[in-house]
């Protein structure tokens, strides 16, 4: 549906706030380091499971953020994208007759995931208007025999981000029911005060348990790329290569080598993103404001979920074929995201330049009339 409603803005030539990604180009030394990597011949198979200057500097790159050390040769595998990572995750540590719990909403990727693997997606719930669980309705997933739990933290597509006490409870669980953790982390360096990010490897006990994939798209606006990795122990790692191997056998050699630059950007770099991040999201959350419509204010990544119910649609696919074709803003129907039948919502990204998000945010005032 997030694809769909992409094409829908192209034909009535509405502004995209649909699918995540920025209308801006990368940093200039990245488009410079890709140029001279192909220049200088990168056309032909890397290593399998990265290029070893790569992995080298992604290993650097998570130490210092995660404060524990990566070891670049066992712990790592570069994928296609944060997508093959989470389809490597998943078929490394499931076998068909497995259930893998997630909460909803969620990413659409996640249940296709596992039932691509052969496994049962078990839902529960992040409950609106705030998106927080219940621990007793999460304890029962897990005692329900799950093999893994997805978590995407910032979530996307409701922006929160969740708590270190939250982290924690997930983390006891996991090791009171012996299940792994497949955490989708690809917002981490999108996170906006007071909130902070937690790696969730760095709980105690949690590096043998989890699996954390993220990607370089949403860090250096890079989304075609498609350059993404698994973190994990090395007894997992040597599994998820083979798997990996036989998916894609590798990511685009010369982009895998030219990124080794931005991986090497000073701490200011991260400091302006989430910064710009958040002027993105103060400029939408302000027009939403003008026009009286109801969202949950996102904790993290760049998107928020705005509240329709109001406007009286028979489902959520309609109004925002509506929106798109009669306000020119196409958003994402909510129901995209949810595990059962909900119709309240939709999901607009501010993934994009001030005059893209003020061009939209006039037209949203439309709604408000």
């Amino acid at each position: 549906m997030i694809r769909e409603m992409s094409r829908v803005a192209q034909q009535h030539g509405a502004i995209n706030l649909a699918q995540g990604f920025p209308d801006w180009d990368p940093p200039a030394e990245l488009l410079a380091a890709a140029k001279a990597e192909m220049d200088a011949g990168r056309h032909q198979y890397a290593v399998t499971w990265g290029a070893p200057e790569l992995r080298t500097a992604l290993a650097a790159k998570l130490t210092r953020f995660m404060g524990i050390p990566v070891d670049a040769e066992r712990e790592l595998v570069v994928t296609c994208g944060a997508t093959e990572a989470m389809m490597v995750a998943m078929m490394t540590v499931c076998d068909p007759g497995d259930k893998v719990g997630l909460f909803s909403p969620f990413y659409e990727n996640y249940a296709a995931d596992a039932i691509l693997a052969g496994a049962t997606p078990v839902h529960v719930p992040l409950h609106p208007p705030e998106y927080r669980f219940d621990p007793a309705e999460l304890r029962r997933a897990f005692a329900g025999g799950l093999k893994a739990f997805v978590l995407c933290n910032p979530s996307n597509p409701c922006g929160r981000v969740f708590t270190r006490d939250e982290l924690q409870s997930i983390a006891t669980l996991a090791d009171e029911f012996d299940v792994f953790v497949i955490t989708d982390e690809v917002y981490e360096h999108i996170v906006f005060p007071p909130h902070r990010h937690t790696y969730f490897t760095t709980l105690p006990g949690m590096a043998r348990r989890t699996l954390m994939c993220s990607s370089l798209s949403k860090t250096f606006s890079i989304t075609g790329w498609r350059l993404g990795y698994v973190h994990a122990a090395p007894e997992v790692i040597a599994q998820a290569r083979k798997v990996h191997d036989f998916l894609t056998v590798g990511a685009a050699a010369p982009l895998q080598h030219a990124v080794v630059t931005a991986l090497q950007f000073p701490a200011s770099y991260y400091e302006e993103l989430a910064a710009g991040y958040s002027r993105s999201r103060d400029v939408l959350l302000g027009y939403l404001d003008r026009a009286g419509l109801s969202y949950s204010k996102p904790e993290g990544a760049y998107f928020v979920m705005v509240d329709i119910a109001r406007f009286g649609f028979v489902n959520d696919v309609e109004f925002a074929q509506w929106m798109a074709r009669e306000i020119g803003v196409a958003p994402v129907p909510g129901s995209t995201f949810f595990a059962h039948g909900e119709n309240r919502y939709i999901r607009l990204n501010f993934a994009k330049k001030p005059e893209t998000l003020h061009a939209a945010g006039e037209r949203l005032l439309k709604l408000g009339r």
